[in-house]
């Protein structure tokens, strides 16, 4: 789950991490008016769920109240497309107004899981304001990284190191000690999956602020969180994969036209490698889990089916905890329901496949059987 950058910043300030002062604007009035707190001059920045703001336009200078009230009309309604939207963009419907900020020098700060060692690195770079992506491409000699113990947690030596590393005057390392504590101890409390500050930044007065956050959470904690799930902003998801999390499918949505259901992220991957690997596109990533009860395979169902891009169906499961009967009734009531007008392949393997079959044979539907993935893929990719 991802949430706006004034949003992350309310969540990092509790826990005291340092960030500009600043008020969300869903107007062009609020934006005015907020302004007026501070002082008159601000930054209007877009608040969207992607990346490369900036580059795009949706971060604006104002140094009056007329300057914000213009920026403020052109950014509100604007469809704004970066790097990381896609061509189709995102339309602004808050903005964050925000105060100046004497910038002395940017620097990265960055907290994520590291898979392979299966522990929290955070990392540090003194090319702030650059895609770190980028960096590493580059430059990975520039990213600093401290591995973090969980049983310890992040260590002031460890920031300490950081600290050094990124060069900063001395009278501001002991500041950027406690951010990065801090940081760390929202990462941990609020079960984020990634938290970055790009740019951290250096001030004039030799402050540490947080110019930027971006804070991702882990959907499996987050029963954990009302506080965070509160925050969800349903105009920056996809209303197919909102609808998705309310039956805890895993949904993704993607561009091509064969929807899939499966049980099993693995499964579901190859199954998407093999539907591309015969010429077809997949239009979602779908995995309906190993308990599904016939209520939530019809929800995947009608999920896929609501997609308008979607031109035919392939179903996969191997039937573990999974039973094939359960799937079979799920996708027969899905199907009558919502009147299906689409080629639909099923592949069924595993607990109760024969009972499976046996249903889907008598169900009076035009159901294309499949004896393998390969096969299912490729009837699929054949009929759309």
């Amino acid at each position: 789950m991802n949430i706006h950058e004034y949003q992350a910043k309310a969540v990092l300030a509790q826990f005291g991490v340092q960030v500009p002062q600043g008020k969300v604007a869903f107007t062009v009035e609020e934006a005015v008016e907020a302004a007026k707190e501070l002082g008159g001059k601000a930054v209007v920045k877009a608040q969207i769920h992607a990346g490369g703001r900036g580059k795009a336009g949706g971060v604006k200078l104002a140094k009056s109240l007329e300057e914000v009230e213009q920026h403020a009309r052109e950014l509100l309604g604007k469809t704004l497309v970066t790097h990381q939207t896609g061509p189709e963009g995102k339309v602004v419907k808050r903005l964050l107004i925000e105060q100046l900020t004497d910038i002395q020098k940017e620097y990265y700060i960055g907290l994520v899981l590291d898979r392979s060692q299966g522990r929290v690195v955070m990392m540090a770079s003194q090319e702030g304001g650059v895609e770190i992506e980028e960096v590493a491409a580059k430059h990975p000699e520039k990213i600093f990284r401290e591995t973090i113990d969980p049983a310890t947690g992040l260590n002031a030596f460890q920031a300490s190191n950081l600290a050094f590393k990124l060069e900063l005057p001395p009278t501001a390392v002991r500041k950027a000690v406690q951010f990065m504590m801090a940081l760390y101890q929202a990462y941990i409390a609020k079960d984020c999956s990634i938290a970055e500050i790009n740019p951290l930044v250096l001030t004039g007065d030799g402050d540490i602020l947080a110019l930027d956050a971006k804070l991702n959470f882990d959907d499996n904690a987050l029963y954990r969180h009302k506080d965070i799930v509160a925050l969800r902003d349903p105009d920056e998801e996809d209303p197919k994969e909102i609808e998705a999390s309310k039956f805890d499918l895993t949904y993704i949505a993607l561009d091509g036209n064969i929807g899939c259901m499966v049980n099993g992220a693995g499964l579901a991957m190859a199954t998407m490698d093999t539907i591309k690997y015969y010429g077809g596109a997949p239009a979602n990533f779908l995995d309906v889990g190993g308990g599904a009860s016939e209520e939530k395979v019809t929800a995947a169902f009608k999920i896929i089916l609501s997609d308008p891009n979607v031109k035919g169906i392939l179903v996969n499961i191997f039937g573990g905890i999974m039973k094939c009967d359960v799937i079979a009734n799920g996708v027969i009531a899905a199907a009558k329901q919502v009147g299906l007008d689409k080629p639909l392949v099923v592949r069924l393997e595993g607990t109760n496949v024969e009972q499976g079959k046996e249903i889907l044979n008598g169900s009076g539907l035009e159901i294309v059987a499949a004896d393998s993935l390969a096969d299912a893929a490729q009837k699929i990719v054949g009929l759309v």
